[in-house]
């Protein structure tokens, strides 16, 4: 494996998830691959989870890490080809990518969409620059329309904590943000899912207007009814995206879509899962989050292994 842009990057997802709980049994038995090697992480924008976890994979395979914040160090890049660059912007694209292709073996990106532009968040200004004019693998920590690392770690997370059915009931739901949030993390867990086609009967509930892209969520049910989309489901996947069509737009604060344990009470003692951060009491109640069926916990664990299963995979292509 080459890069990792995208969930459909995997040879097999199925296959990468029990390697990845193989990993997780002893997390450091690969040390030897990632031996002299760097990764330099950039993020353009702020991180928690995929910071620290992504680190710490690195570690465990032996690899020596290197940060960098774009919002606060470093030149501020350009990514337009033909542009004169007689304003603000000190360096482009072009010579950033391989310039830090010398430094480092693998390069991690975080780079949101700018929610106000579709088309060119639809091209993935600054991980397409990237995987354009870098000389080494690289990695997606989130970008403008797929979080992949997010996705694995959740197919991980199913796959350690489904009840034993033939076929299991998976919901995204939609729930209330105050501000406009990016579609990444909703995109991917919909093209991980649907992936599971013969395991999973993929539920997608949101108000209307609040459609994901339709080319990600091809095969998924569409249900505008959040407690009917509720009924008999093993996993409630909650999170915030704004408007697609209207893009970026925030059209609906509707505090009923809120999660809260009279919704679980539908399900099948579903678990609840969320990529976090979370904004307790708008998205979900304490009283959910904080149940024995909610594990956010277990889930947030699993983006170590997610990152170090996809880092073994291409240090072992770069060996």
């Amino acid at each position: 494996m080459k890069h990792y842009l995208s969930i459909h990057d995997l040879p097999s997802i199925k296959d990468t998830v029990k390697e990845a709980i193989e990993i997780k049994k002893n997390p450091l038995k690969d040390q030897a691959l990632g031996k002299n090697k760097t990764i330099g992480l950039l993020f353009f924008n702020n991180s928690l989870r995929t910071r620290l976890s992504t680190q710490k994979a690195a570690l465990n395979l032996g690899m020596e890490p290197i940060v960098m914040n774009f919002g606060s160090e470093g030149w501020q890049l350009e990514f337009e080809d033909g542009t004169i660059m007689d304003q603000g912007k000190s360096e482009h694209v072009k010579e950033a990518a391989e310039v830090i292709s010398q430094y480092c073996d693998i390069i991690a990106i975080r780079a949101f969409a700018g929610l106000e532009d579709k088309e060119k968040d639809e091209a993935e200004e600054v991980l397409s620059a990237f995987t354009k004019y870098a000389t080494v693998p690289i990695l997606n920590m989130e970008s403008s329309v797929g979080h992949p690392l997010q996705a694995l770690a959740d197919a991980i997370t199913i796959e350690e904590h489904k009840p034993a059915k033939k076929k299991l009931k998976v919901v995204l739901s939609w729930a209330p943000h105050p501000r406009a949030l990016p579609h990444a993390v909703g995109n991917s867990f919909a093209e991980m899912a649907l992936a599971h086609e013969d395991d999973f009967e993929v539920v997608i509930t949101h108000p209307k207007g609040y459609e994901l892209n339709p080319e990600r969520t091809k095969g998924a049910t569409i249900e505008y009814d959040q407690k009917k989309a509720f009924e008999g489901a093993d996993f409630i996947y909650t999170k915030n995206w704004s408007s697609y069509n209207d893009y970026g737009k925030v059209a609906n604060t509707d505090s009923s879509w809120m999660i809260t344990a009279d919704k679980m009470a539908v399900t099948d003692n579903a678990k609840f899962m969320h990529c976090l951060p979370v904004r307790r009491n708008v998205i979900v109640a304490d009283e959910v989050i904080d149940s024995e069926n909610s594990i956010v916990i277990k889930q947030a664990n699993n983006r170590t292994y997610s990152a170090q299963v996809v880092l073994k995979k291409i240090l072992e292509e770069m060996s």
